[in-house]
């Protein structure tokens, strides 16, 4: 699977920093959690169909009750999605329609879970087009597709369209991007009717809502854009439920002429977090 995130997955292992409490809060400490998906190919083996750094797994967000999602890869280099509960019990699960077949790296990956125990992930089918879904607690799905999305993709060419949806909220809206058939990306923010709405600044020719923190309660979205190809200044940028669109940049350093900037999380106060 060609996971279109800052994320690699040539990830080893995870850690999960968790906490636990004593009878003075002073006195709480942190201790790291490594874990493991069961069935996680190893990333350094002798068999031929190893995956030479691609498998492991790789986690993405968690919930306030510290449920953990992402994806991992097995050995014959599958990717598979994963939910981990808080007592270290991890559940695999495959999308609808995603493609196992071996060494062609197509897949689930769970991106975001909000507090209700929904799941928001894309997954690739056996055509190399990407796909969305939410998985339900009681392990039942949703997929969807953004109404202009790529529906053929040309592995030669590099062009692997479809829909990412990064963010889900506890109202069940999610958002993230979608791929044309040009191979140009484009934002959305997606209601639990299934109502889509396209997300792009003036004059982008790319725009990307950063994944699992980038949604808020109320239906606020953050990421970055670029207006000029082939992509040497990105400017972030804020959208808000009404649609109005804010784009922003610090100040630059003195005798600067390259703007990059991502927003990269947005809390309930609509604070902005990136670099």
């Amino acid at each position: 699977m060609k996971v279109l995130s800052r994320i690699t997955t040539t990830a080893l292992a995870l850690l999960a920093l968790t906490s636990f409490s004593s009878a003075q809060p002073a006195a709480r400490e942190a201790r790291l959690v490594e874990f493991d998906a069961p069935g996680a190919g190893p990333t350094v083996s002798p068999l031929p169909n190893a995956c030479a750094g691609g498998c492991g797994t790789v986690a993405y967000d968690n919930n306030d009750l510290g449920e953990i999602v992402g994806f991992y890869t097995d050995p014959n280099i599958v990717p598979h999605g994963f939910l981990r509960l808080p007592n270290g019990q991890i559940i695999s699960f495959d999308a609808p329609g995603a493609g196992l077949g071996h060494g062609l790296n197509q897949g689930t990956a769970a991106y975001a879970i909000n507090n209700l125990g929904e799941i928001a992930g894309q997954f690739q089918d056996p055509s190399y087009v990407y796909h969305g879904f939410i998985r339900y607690p009681n392990g039942s799905f949703t997929t969807f597709d953004a109404p202009d999305a790529g529906t053929e993709a040309n592995p030669g060419m590099g062009l692997f369209p479809g829909t990412f949806p990064y963010n889900i909220n506890i109202r069940g809206t999610t958002a993230g991007n979608y791929i044309d058939a040009n191979g140009v990306y484009h934002g959305f923010v997606r209601s639990p009717a299934n109502k889509f709405t396209k997300v792009d600044p003036t004059g982008s020719v790319f725009t990307y809502i950063c994944e699992e923190t980038c949604l808020n309660l109320d239906g606020t979205v953050a990421g970055f854009y670029s207006n000029v190809a082939p992509f040497i200044q990105t400017h972030g940028f804020v959208r808000y439920p009404n649609g109005i669109i804010t784009s922003f940049d610090p100040p630059a350093p003195a005798g600067s002429t390259t703007v990059f900037t991502e927003a990269a999380s947005i809390n309930t106060k609509g604070e902005i977090a990136g670099l």
